[in-house]
């Protein structure tokens, strides 16, 4: 008579990495702003490793400029996302940045008008100097068109190494 083992298991040679916490910011000022919103938070919820998303309600805000508020240029439409992945945060911002190519994203001018604009703001609590990895986004502490959103999402969030979001929108709109 002959017995059935089950077979042996081997570990995976690549264990995967934990699920972390994610905060990315949508913004739009040209074209159909939220459909386009609404489409790259839909792909986001369908990369790999990609669990969890919730999505804000749109906020619309006067353009920003390098020197400063436009209220000529078009108005953005701007969102939150929130998610959890096991995706490295190099290889999240890669896939960010190919969602937005693929709403015809042009990198013409530092904040310029854009189909789509997705910047991750936090990686759990990673903080990196990386020029190409900048966590957390250096200058999400200063934007209510990302703070505000994301405390709808979330109302205990906090940026790492920077507070309480509900602080950080409380002081900016002193």
């Amino acid at each position: 008579m002959m017995v059935r083992m089950p077979p042996i298991s081997t570990p995976d040679p690549r264990p995967g990495r934990d699920a972390t916490a994610v905060v990315v910011a949508l913004g739009a000022n040209l074209g159909d702003r939220a459909e386009t919103i609404h489409q790259a938070a839909l792909r986001i919820s369908r990369l790999p490793l990609v669990d969890d998303v919730r999505v804000s309600d749109l906020y619309e805000t006067v353009a920003e400029r390098l020197d400063g508020p436009d209220p000529d240029a078009p108005a953005y439409l701007n969102a939150v996302a929130t998610f959890t992945t096991r995706l490295a945060p190099q290889v999240l911002l890669g896939l960010l940045h190919a969602i937005e190519e693929e709403h015809g994203r042009e990198r013409r001018e530092r904040w310029g008008d854009r189909t789509l604009d997705l910047d991750l703001i936090v990686y759990g609590d990673l903080r990196s100097d990386d020029p190409h990895v900048l966590l957390p986004h250096p200058r999400a502490a200063e934007r209510l068109f990302v703070l505000e959103p994301w405390l709808s999402l979330d109302p205990d969030a906090e940026i790492p190494g920077r507070g309480r979001v509900a602080d950080l929108v409380e002081a900016l709109r002193r």
